[in-house]
């Protein structure tokens, strides 16, 4: 049940993001959690991500200077999968084990049981999958905005490709320390380090746009390379590049200017949390050091809707609790969460 807001008094703890607990049939944004982390090949934890984040929002403070009465947006929370979530802390001990067993040398192929682990995760990966790409495409076809919450950020793919359905000319900003352009990592197709490789496969998506990339494969530079060289639909800004501009005295307005360029007029903007500098998120599932920022990437994402392009959809991934109780991570993952709101609400209007 909705409850009028009062943005200068006490939020009302409801299990909504921002305690803003729209009906989804008469709101314009709804919140999609993806609680899933089967194939975090580093440390797990980003399962648990959107319920840090509803617990971190509500103490948000809802002022904002990109839009004007943010506090009167029409948002929902829709109902949070439990099934999925369980799913995934069953099936993370079983492919926590499998991928410590590729980490000693071994291979699905050699150990029947491993083999069978990673069939099984695969499967559910895929049903998983199917599951997100349903949700999206029903509230979609409804005309509503999805801004999902993961989980890793295989997490994408479901709610990309409805978006690429919808909008044939779309193009995804990803921010991220990773390329994520590995194919069927680990032997897992819906791996978070592959999340990419099967986006810039959709017919849909003409460009994909990285920003922050500093941990990453020779295969996937080679690849990034290859892709600019020829026109390709891979555009990205490796962090070192970036950082050096900037050491040379470039502003970052100019920056994002010619970051925005190679943007489409429809936008999905796929944000892992590790893009930024790991003392923003030490707990998530891979932090790199070095990275943007928390008002530098606010700041780019505000400047897509400033030029004049839409983002017409959003995904927040890879936060990851501290498991000693410190809400830091969800804090800071509930104000990028926010950002990515606010600038899917200014393109509605």
């Amino acid at each position: 049940m909705s409850h009028p807001i009062d943005p200068n008094g006490v939020a009302v703890k409801n299990d909504a993001y921002f305690s803003l607990d729209g009906a989804p049939e008469s709101s314009d944004i709804l919140f999609l959690s993806l609680p899933w982390d089967v194939t975090t090949s580093y440390r797990p934890g980003t399962r648990s991500g959107p319920l840090a984040i509803i617990d971190a929002s509500s103490q948000l403070d809802l002022y904002t200077p990109f839009l004007d009465r943010a506090w009167e947006m029409k948002l929902a929370t829709l109902p949070y999968p439990l099934e999925w979530d369980q799913k995934s802390e069953e099936l993370r001990k079983k492919t926590g084990r499998y991928i410590s067993f590729l980490e000693t040398g071994g291979t699905a192929e050699s150990s029947p049981e491993m083999s069978e682990i990673l069939k099984e995760a695969n499967r559910e990966a895929g049903r998983m999958y199917e599951w997100s790409l349903g949700e999206s495409r029903k509230w979609l076809a409804a005309g509503k905005s999805l801004i999902g919450v993961g989980g890793d950020h295989a997490m994408s793919l479901g709610p990309i490709h409805a978006y690429s359905e919808k909008f044939p000319n779309l193009s995804v900003l990803h921010f991220d320390a990773h390329a994520d352009l590995r194919v069927a990592y680990e032997g897992f197709p819906h791996s978070h380090a592959s999340i990419m490789d099967r986006v810039v496969e959709l017919p849909g998506v003409k460009k994909l746009v990285q920003v922050g990339i500093r941990d990453v494969s020779p295969g996937e530079v080679e690849r990034i390379r290859t892709s600019e060289k020829s026109g390709g639909k891979i555009s990205t800004y490796f962090d070192w590049d970036l950082q050096t501009r900037k050491f040379k005295g470039e502003n970052w307005d100019r920056v994002c200017d010619e970051i925005v360029s190679k943007l489409t007029s429809d936008v999905f903007v796929s944000f892992d949390i590790d893009g930024l500098d790991p003392k923003l998120c030490p707990t998530t599932g891979t932090p790199v050091p070095g990275g943007l920022e928390f008002m530098e990437a606010a700041y780019l994402i505000q400047k897509v809707v400033t030029a004049g392009k839409r983002i017409v959809g959003a995904d927040l991934l890879e936060v990851a609790p501290n498991p000693s109780g410190d809400p830091w991570d969800g804090n800071v993952g509930a104000r990028m969460l926010y950002q990515l709101t606010i600038a899917v609400a200014r393109s509605l209007r």
